[in-house]
Order: structure tokens, then sequence, then C-alpha cells
């Protein structure tokens, strides 16, 4: 059960949240505690040291939700917050995120988006919380974990079962965001990171959708990997569905003009999947490898934005499928001959 902390001076507010959420309450999926403003909200912590997400108005008495903030960076490294206020103007988005706002949210409250940033927000501190569990555990383990169990994790048959490697045919795709170079260079660190994220967020949901996985995120892109039955229509599927919700996120106007936009790169065959790295170093990937990953990272560098590109062999296999355009012959990099290269429309 997740516990949330709402801090707003609005006296009826807790009685709405009581109600719009009456069946998560009743079900035990949600606990919530109010606070009137960011004092109280601190007092309520001190009782409450079990809440994962703290849900704040900016304009409040006595402590405004933007010190609440400070107080809690400085106080609950793990802890998440989520704005919630009516003043959605991007000065007060940006000192929000820059002092450690998870997410912002506009009044009127949508309640079903609220649900959906709520959702998100607790998984998030529970991957935190997980992850500082494991590095503690890892920590411990040499004081319990019989000698000879730990002998064989520094052995050269370890070693090898971890450098194992397999051939797979399957798709990948390689998801850029256009332009974000812009906004790195005109945004404090805070909020490119936190902007990135919330980027990656949308394009990992449609690529799990669709039984993908990520297998590695390169700056300001992602490489997702397709398996099994269909492996190609579902990563195109998912590339569309990508490239919608991406083109539904508002632009940004204050220090730099960009409009969030996308530019794809799909391929299918055979490729080496195996953990890639370090063994003295325990530092290993688990990716896959090959000229399939190559190409389509290739044919992501000649997308345009707002595009999703294949090649000659993948369109031959989908063009039942899906709406296909030529778009002419590319030369790609290491490539002796010309691409013939395709749009997916829809």
């Amino acid at each position: 059960m997740a516990k949330i902390l709402v801090v707003d001076d609005e006296a009826d507010l807790e009685a709405l949240i009581k109600q719009k959420f009456r069946q998560k309450i009743r079900e035990h999926h949600y606990e919530f505690v109010f606070a009137s403003n960011g004092r109280h909200a601190l007092e309520q912590l001190a009782e409450h040291a079990d809440v994962d997400v703290v849900l704040s108005d900016i304009n409040m008495p006595e402590m405004d939700g933007l010190t609440l903030l400070t107080r809690l960076a400085e106080d609950n490294v793990l802890l998440k917050s989520v704005i919630v206020s009516a003043y959605g103007d991007m000065e007060n988005i940006r000192t929000a995120m820059n002092r450690g706002a998870f997410d912002f949210i506009t009044k009127p409250v949508n309640f079903e988006d609220l649900d959906l940033t709520m959702e998100k927000t607790i998984r998030h501190v529970q991957q935190s919380r997980e992850t500082i569990k494991a590095i503690k555990e890892n920590n411990i383990l040499r004081m319990y974990v019989d000698e000879n169990v730990l002998k064989f994790m520094a052995s050269r048959e370890f070693e090898s079962s971890l450098m194992a490697n397999d051939t797979i045919v399957g798709t990948v795709a390689f998801i850029d965001i256009c332009s974000f170079t812009t906004i790195s260079e005109n945004e404090p660190p805070d909020t490119v990171v936190k902007l990135l994220n919330n980027y990656f967020e949308v394009m990992v949901k449609e690529i799990i959708e669709q039984g993908g996985y990520v297998d590695k995120f390169i700056g300001d892109a992602i490489m997702a990997v397709f398996r099994g039955d269909f492996h190609l229509d579902r990563a195109i599927d998912a590339c569309l569905a990508v490239r919608n919700q991406i083109e539904k996120l508002p632009s940004l106007h204050e220090h730099v003009d960009f409009t969030p936009r996308v530019s794809i790169g799909i391929n299918s065959g055979e490729m080496i999947s195996g953990n890639i790295g370090s063994s003295s170093l325990r530092r290993l990937d688990y990716t896959v490898i090959g000229d399939t990953v190559n190409t389509a990272q290739r044919l992501q560098s000649v997308a345009s934005p707002g595009k999703i590109v294949i090649n000659q062999a993948a369109y031959d296999i989908v063009k039942e499928s899906f709406n296909c355009l030529k778009v002419g012959e590319f030369m790609l990099k290491n490539k002796s001959v010309p691409a013939v290269i395709y749009e997916v429309l829809d």
C-alpha cells in the first residue's frame, strides 16, 4: 500500500480526494494523510515516516509549496513530490523542478491524470528503495555468504557463464528525441534531466505495451529490442504509438522554442545477444550487437523529425499490414550499395 501526503489549504480537497479514490482506499492501494500547509506537512512526515509521495499546492499560508520542496530535498532523499497547483506557468514549473519536484499537475485537477501520475511516482520511489536495499544487501553479502560461494563468483567458471552469448532473430528500433541538445544548452541541468526522463517514460510505456524491452538509453535516444512472434510488426506499432504520444506533449517557448518530436529507424534480422563488457570489473551489459543493430541506428540517422523509416527487407515483410511511402535511396555508413528507404505512415 502506498502512503500519500496531500498538502493544500483548500478545506474541501480532503473530501474530494477521499471521494475520487474511495475504491483504492477501500482496497488498501492508497492511504492518504492530509496537511494544510508546508509546516503542517513537516509535522505529518515526522509522524508518518513511511510516506511515499507528497502532493503539494504552491500558494499556502505559513509555508508555501516551493519552500516545502526545499525542506523535503534536504531531509527526505527518497521521497518524491508532485506539485498540484493553479499556477501552471513555466516559471513556477521550472522553479518546482529545480527544487526537486518529480512532476507538476495544474488545477482544476484531472483525477484520472492525477492517478496515473501518482502510480508513476510511486513506482519510481519503490524502485529507488529497492536499489538502495540491493546495495545494502550486497555490502552485507560478504559478511554472511559462504567463502566457497564467493570464490566461485570470482572464478573463471563464473566469468565464462557471464560471458555466454547466443544468436537471436529480432527487431531493433532506435528512437531519438530530435534537437534535444537545444534544451540541454539553454536549461538548468535538473530541468534537462527531469524533462528527458519524462519523455523516456512516455516512450518506454509504449515499448513495453508491445512486448519490447529497452536495451539501453543512449544520451537522448532509446535502443529497443523486440523478439518473438511478429517482432517487426510489434516494433512498428510501438514506434507509431511513441511518435503519436510524444507529439501530443506541450512545446516549450521560454528560453528556446522546442517541440518534442522523434526520428526512428527500425531493422530486423540476426543479432548476437550476450553480456558485453569487462568481467574483471564486474561491469557487463546484456545487449545485442551486429550489423542488424548498426543498420537500425544508421536508418535512424537519415530519418527526419517525426519520421519512422525501414529498409526494403522490412518493407517486404510488413507492406500488407502498414501504409508505407517509398522515400528513395540513401547511402548508409559502411555500406557499399545504397539502401532503399521507406517511411512508415500508419
